[in-house]
């Protein structure tokens, strides 16, 4: 039953940063325009680096740590102090470097300035312990806090579209606040631990080679927003921000199960219990599937109408951007539970670390020459194309360690049901007028649609669903 508290914490904090753009994304976009947007989105993209490189792939290696060590606590509280100073230290560095930065750019130099307090923010990020013990209760509870705080702080303080500076101030100082809150449930959870046994040294390696991995996810998630700001203009750069929003807050409700299992995969592993790992695996697989078929196609159908009616007409073209982006909810959501939940857990590093780098490059290569062609719309496809080769050679790395054809059995099920949704949608869409009204009926036949043919062709995940529903256990 914890791993299903876990997962309502965790959804329900998603469906939360769902509604909440429902109300800023749309003033915003109206306040600061289409510049001003651009402005905050390629600025981020740029500091994202430095807290990359500050944090050496400390976050991952700490959740699997604390979930691998929970069971002895003076063990896993030396490890969570060790790993710590370790990343403080990474941390200061890093914020060095920006300082350096600094001073040979010229060019919104003030806007980095106020992005780097996420570098600050970075160094006192300690959620990996709580989700390394599975309690994301206290997680969940902070970023509720967090996200709260800088809505009201959104609406009080960025008034015109010279508000830029302090919007970013408010979204990194907000975050700043909230990683601070969970230092105080520290001593609830570890323990002092023997100082004079310190040893950072020996969590250098194993961070690093996880870190090699998020280097290539994060260079590829953010070189989109770079390259276009310098190839297309900051412009360009702010409405690829507002479809990759939309697309993974979404994608974020999907794939909530990669951040609940990994913890409980990677203690079923220490524990050597494969049978269990493989079952978990089959079953998380098949759930994103069941999810991820109705929100990408649902949102393709959506997207030319919502764009216009949720940012403005200065936006409009997010709405086609949308359309075909939302064909990554689908991929990331199979590539996060291959990777994420049974590779990383499963000490697989070099295989994860393999199919991330390789969609690293395949989106570099397309970038460069799409992006030139097509703007915008070429970002988006070297997305599509890249989150496909990351998926394409994970499968291909576990093809002999478990039952592909298993994994895939029900998926023509969600295909077609999806499909079928998609064009009953789109064409309802296309003869409505934007209106919320209409998007909510809209979304509520095609819930229905999908629900009564993967009930009609009898899928897997609903018989378990509904098993699960009658027996109140998994």
């Amino acid at each position: 039953m914890k791993l299903i508290k876990n997962y309502f914490y965790n959804v329900g904090y998603q469906v939360f940063i769902l509604l909440v753009p429902l109300v800023t994304t749309p003033y915003i976009t109206r306040v600061l325009g289409s510049t001003g947007v651009g402005i905050n989105a390629y600025t981020n993209s740029i500091i994202q680096y430095f807290i990359l490189f500050g944090s050496i792939g400390i976050s991952l290696y700490g959740n699997r740590t604390i979930a691998y060590e929970r069971d002895d606590k003076q063990k896993m509280s030396q490890s969570f102090w060790e790993i710590s100073i370790l990343r403080f230290i990474t941390i200061a560095l890093a914020y060095a470097a920006f300082l350096v930065f600094l001073l040979f750019t010229k060019k919104y130099h003030q806007f980095y300035f106020y992005q780097s307090f996420q570098v600050i923010a970075a160094a006192f990020d300690i959620s990996w312990l709580f989700m390394g013990l599975e309690d994301f209760k206290r997680t969940v509870l902070r970023n509720f806090m967090v996200k709260i705080i800088s809505v009201i702080s959104i609406f009080m303080f960025v008034k015109t579209s010279h508000d830029v500076g302090i919007y970013i101030l408010v979204l990194t100082l907000s975050t700043l606040f909230g990683n601070l809150t969970l230092w105080g449930y520290l001593k609830q959870t570890v323990v002092k631990p023997n100082w004079h046994r310190l040893d950072l040294l020996k969590h250098i390696n194993p961070s690093i080679s996880l870190f090699v991995p998020q280097i290539a996810t994060q260079v590829y998630l953010l070189l989109n927003k770079t390259m276009l700001g310098s190839i297309s203009g900051v412009k360009s750069s702010g409405f690829y921000e507002n479809s990759d929003k939309i697309v993974k807050i979404i994608l974020a409700v999907v794939t909530a199960t990669g951040t609940v299992m990994l913890p409980r995969m990677a203690h079923t592993f220490a524990t050597k219990n494969f049978e269990q790992l493989h079952k978990y695996l089959y079953l998380s697989f098949d759930f994103v599937s069941f999810v991820s078929f109705p929100t990408a196609f649902g949102l393709a159908a959506l997207a030319p109408k919502f764009a216009v009616w949720f940012m403005g007409k200065e936006f409009a073209i997010t709405g086609q951007l949308m359309a075909v982006e939302s064909i990554i909810i689908i991929l990331i959501a199979w590539s996060g539970v291959i990777g994420t939940q049974y590779l990383l857990p499963t000490n697989q590093t070099r295989q994860f670390t393999a199919s991330v780098t390789a969609g690293a490059v395949v989106n570099l290569l397309l970038n460069i020459w799409l992006i030139n062609q097509y703007g915008v719309m070429g970002a988006i496809i070297a997305t599509v194309f890249s989150e496909f080769s990351v998926t394409v050679l994970q499968i291909y790395f576990i093809r002999n360690q478990i039952s592909i054809r298993k994994l895939f059995n029900d998926t023509w099920k969600y295909s077609m049901a999806g499909l079928v949704m998609f064009f009953i949608v789109r064409y309802l869409n296309s003869v409505e007028p934007g209106k919320f009204m209409y998007f909510a009926l809209q979304i509520y036949i095609g819930g229905v649609i999908y629900i009564g043919i993967t009930l009609l062709l009898r899928a897997k995940f609903l018989k378990i669903a509904f098993r699960f529903i009658k027996e109140r256990k998994i």
